[in-house]
């Protein structure tokens, strides 16, 4: 049975660094590109950032790049999203989720075959 659990959201002050953490099964996970996502209320899900399968190819929106770093671990099947600089603007559900046609260079949702329930993420004082 396919299954994502993300974790690592939470409340942070403006400045402050959160890990994200996408742990994935029942499908052969170093095949798939692996993208995160974000849906803020009353917003469409964005595309944050993706890493190809054997993390060659990265993305990063220009709205987080500097900020946010994308990584994986095949051996543990899982994917990350390192956070850090955190700003009210990026509050949001984030959610990862799964691409056969890998991250190259860019980041659509339709691309995506399989996806995570998402974490809170929320950048408050």
């Amino acid at each position: 049975q396919l299954q994502f659990v993300e974790s690592g959201g939470g409340l942070v002050q403006p400045g402050g660094s959160l890990r994200l953490s996408c742990a994935a099964s029942g499908f052969t996970f170093d095949d798939y590109g692996i993208g995160w996502f974000r849906q803020a209320p009353g917003k469409e899900r964005e595309g944050v950032s993706c890493i190809s399968s054997g993390a060659a190819s990265i993305y990063y929106a220009d709205s987080v790049k500097g900020r946010f770093t994308i990584s994986r671990d095949n051996a543990k099947n899982t994917a990350y999203l390192q956070m850090n600089n955190l700003e009210p603007g990026d509050t949001a559900v984030y959610s990862c989720a799964a691409s056969s046609i890998g991250c190259d260079g860019t980041i659509a949702l339709d691309e995506y075959d399989y996806w995570g329930q998402g974490t809170q993420v929320t950048v408050s004082s």
